[in-house]
């Protein structure tokens, strides 16, 4: 059969067991011949990849999951995608959690999870719809074993309250002065975005007691709240969420829906309360993150990943079959109150032969669309760059850093094939003026990530090249280096 390209509702929640061997391998050569296929960020086999779910380390290794629909590029019968790790670069597919139970018949939603004893408890949305479509939203559990064995535990851990809509989803299990506690995203009934908290009631998983609601702001947070995640940095509470709705009044943004962060001094956990909250923060000035997911490891670092894309909007590789990455694994730390975001150690091992460039208007041509680009912009000065430049130069990403006013712009107008149009082409971040701005750009054919001054800021962002756009150049000479970056089989 061919490939759908009118997705009816009955076709999105078709159980995965009544799709034709046959269309499931045409989709997959589609996907394998996509010209945006990454070498190094983890994508999906087929269909559609979004928010990643049950970060953790357990039986000696990194488990992460995302949400994907593997039929096609849409959202629909959301299964989590199970991948392992040794070094958090190289990943390897493991046992899904499927829907396939009567609390999560319309799919395993997003959710977290947390090693406890000899197991890897799995916390997750289960999305089921009656037959007039109105939704039930169920915090499901599941176990991993050791052997990589998952069983669902038979009833939901907490169904929905009376004060919060339908729009109760995405559990952050954590540990928090040895109590297991949860956060869980919500929309109350006056349509107003809330994260409610629930205490796992002497450490069982099976008795959860609501606590109310996380205190962290006197702002309005539009009318939803999506995937809250708590951390603890050098003791210091830090919440990530996803807050939908949200008035421009209350912080700029130009995304469909912003990814947001705050820090405190401290938890209280009696008041539920996060105490000297910082302003709410974008954690991406780029275009294309959202619903990140953080934990604690054991190893001491707080780490994290995101969704590079966002939700209701239309991507180029969606006629290939498939849609959407994640970021590379970034480790979380704190300077000044301020979250800094990196690529964690591992990531280095990706590099290959270092090459010493001299920028100039001559043309770079790298031999990879896949590369690790570093160089300094002295203080006072101005530099734009140019990567995915075409050879009339005429096409390309354009950044421009201009450290006089701290001032970095990422300009995707003319970066290929245009989408998202709507929520504009060009986005800005600030650092300290007058001070040199340092910069490691990680290209991956149809990715950026932009890391400013070591992670004080980071600009993420989907591009989508034209034929022979792969030419780097600067308007100003600029030394740099540069690193091709291996591929791996992250899928």
């Amino acid at each position: 059969m061919p490939l759908i390209t009118n997705w009816t509702r009955q076709l999105r929640y078709q159980p995965y067991s009544d799709w034709s061997i046959d269309y499931q391998q045409q989709l997959l050569n589609r996907v394998q011949n996509s010209p945006y296929r990454l070498n190094y960020h983890i994508q999906p086999d087929t269909g559609l990849l979004n928010d990643p779910n049950g970060f953790s380390y357990f039986n000696h290794q990194w488990h992460l999951f995302y949400q994907n629909y593997p039929m096609g590029p849409v959202h629909g019968l959301k299964s989590w995608h199970h991948l392992i790790s040794d070094d958090l670069i190289n990943w390897r597919k493991a046992t899904p959690l499927l829907p396939d139970g009567n609390f999560d018949s319309h799919g395993a939603y997003s959710g977290s999870a947390l090693p406890i004893n000899d197991r890897l408890f799995l916390f997750y949305t289960g999305n089921v719809r009656n037959s007039d479509w109105k939704r039930s939203p169920f915090q499901n559990g599941a176990w991993l074993s050791q052997a990589g064995t998952i069983s669902k535990i038979s009833e939901p851990l907490i169904k929905q309250p009376r004060h919060y809509t339908d729009h109760f989803r995405d559990p952050m299990i954590f540990k928090y002065q040895d109590q297991i506690m949860a956060l869980i995203g919500a929309q109350d009934n006056n349509k107003i975005g809330k994260i409610a908290v629930f205490k796992a009631d002497h450490n069982n998983i099976n008795d959860w007691r609501p606590l109310g609601e996380l205190t962290f702001t006197s702002e309005k947070l539009g009318y939803m709240i999506e995937c809250p995640n708590l951390i603890f940095i050098n003791h210091q509470p830090v919440l990530i969420f996803c807050p939908q709705g949200l008035t421009s009044e209350v912080i700029s943004y130009q995304n469909i829906y912003p990814n947001m962060y705050v820090v405190g001094h401290s938890f209280e956990l009696n008041t539920t309360t996060i105490t000297q909250p910082s302003e709410l923060t974008n954690l991406d000035d780029g275009f294309d993150c959202y619903a990140t997911q953080a934990f604690n490891a054991p190893d001491g670092r707080a780490l994290a990943v995101s969704w590079l894309g966002l939700p209701e909007i239309e991507y180029p590789t969606d006629k290939d079959g498939w849609a959407h990455c994640l970021s590379l694994v970034k480790e979380l730390t704190l300077h000044d109150n301020q979250l800094y975001q990196y690529p964690v150690e591992e990531t280095k091992a990706l590099r290959q032969t270092k090459q010493i460039l001299s920028l100039s208007k001559q043309s770079i041509i790298p031999t990879t669309n896949a590369y690790e680009l570093e160089l300094e912009v002295p203080a006072n000065t101005s530099q734009t760059l140019h990567v995915f430049s075409n050879p009339s130069k005429s096409n390309g990403l354009v950044l421009t850093i201009d450290t006089t006013n701290g001032k970095i712009t990422m300009d995707r107008s003319n970066a290929g094939v245009s989408f998202g149009q709507q929520y504009g082409q060009i986005r800005t971040t600030n650092v300290q003026p007058h001070h040199p701005i340092h910069i490691n750009l990680f290209a991956d054919q149809s990715v950026v990530e932009l890391y400013i001054n070591h992670g004080a800021k980071v600009m993420s962002s989907r591009l989508f090249p034209t034929e022979n756009q792969n030419i780097i150049w600067a308007e100003i000479p600029q030394k740099a280096q540069l690193w091709p970056l291996s591929k791996v089989n992250n899928n």
